[in-house]
């Protein structure tokens, strides 16, 4: 429970996009307080900003997509992770194409850039949504759903079919410390068997060991094998922490999920949004006091940010 932050000077890198394989350069800049996540791209003349909120959100294809008036921004849900996983509040991100940059496939880079660029508190107190009845989703046999809770919990599962994978459940109490000691190293994975096909729809045009886990039947094809044991599951929760702060502030809550991604995720913020019965948004007031915010409206909760 905090004052609102932002970054403190300008970050800058450049990496391939995962599925549109081109060369992207990014900055990330600092916000005024109650700003939110705005992502700007530097290679459209006008109209070119979309704000990270699940209104935005107009794809959820194996990434999350965000866009507004033709001009959309795709694979979000790694660098919003790490600004959520690290408790920046207020950005501006501007990119030199459709794409967040892979980095090595996990949020480990954008971490390791923004400590080393520091952090900033702001004038302003933090929103947080607090969920007071549960709400839930699902498709198939997979499921995803928020309960209340104090702080921000996550439980998640996974199944495949794969004797390196197989079931896999992980439990996180989100901080910023257990962010980047269990989340942020966690790498996306995919099939070997189905890279063709995916790549015959104009996706992952620029996966390569470098920046994701491969598989083929029977092992992992990356010389230097797993960062951790349960890096397959850990990595979803990551993808879920970037796509659940498209919600525009903190979660305090518990989400669970089985079988779950970018689609379920959204599903559920978009079922929350319709229910203003099931949550409450505060802001924190130094030194210690909270206020309720007014209602906030089904698109995307933007009355608050």
């Amino acid at each position: 429970m905090s004052l609102q932050k932002t970054v403190k000077n300008d970050i800058t890198c450049n990496s391939v996009g995962l599925h549109s394989g081109r060369k992207i350069k990014m900055v990330i800049r600092p916000a005024d307080a109650d700003k939110g996540i705005v992502f700007s791209r530097s290679d459209i003349v006008e109209e070119n900003s979309v704000h990270a909120l699940v209104g935005n959100v107009s794809d959820t294809t194996l990434a999350t997509t965000i866009g507004t008036n033709g001009n959309t921004v795709s694979t979000v849900e790694h660098l919003l992770s790490a600004l959520r996983g690290l408790g920046i509040d207020n950005a501006l991100i501007e990119l030199s194409g459709p794409e967040i940059p892979v980095m090595d496939g996990s949020a480990l880079p954008f971490v390791n850039m923004i400590k080393e660029t520091g952090v900033v508190e702001q004038e302003l107190g933090r929103r947080y949504l607090k969920i007071t009845k549960e709400v839930s989703v699902s498709e198939g046999e997979g499921w995803a759903k928020l309960e209340p809770g104090s702080t921000f919990e996550i439980t998640y599962e996974i199944y495949f079919d794969h004797p390196l994978i197989g079931y896999q459940c992980y439990h996180l109490n989100l901080s910023e410390l257990t962010y980047e000691k269990d989340i942020c190293f966690a790498r996306t994975f995919g099939f070997l068997k189905d890279v063709e096909y995916l790549q015959a729809k104009g996706l992952a045009l620029g996966g390569s060991l470098k920046n994701a886990i491969v598989l083929n039947e029977e092992k992992i094809i990356n010389k230097e094998g797993l960062r951790h044991p349960l890096e397959f599951v850990k990595h979803k929760i990551l993808d879920a922490i970037g796509d659940l702060f498209l919600i525009g502030m903190p979660i305090l809550g518990h989400f669970s999920a089985y079988k779950s991604g970018h689609k379920l995720h959204l599903m559920l913020l978009k079922e929350l949004a319709a229910h203003p019965d099931c949550w409450q948004v505060f802001r924190y007031h130094a030194p210690g006091s909270f206020q309720e915010e007014p209602a906030v409206s089904e698109q995307g909760f933007t009355s608050v940010i």
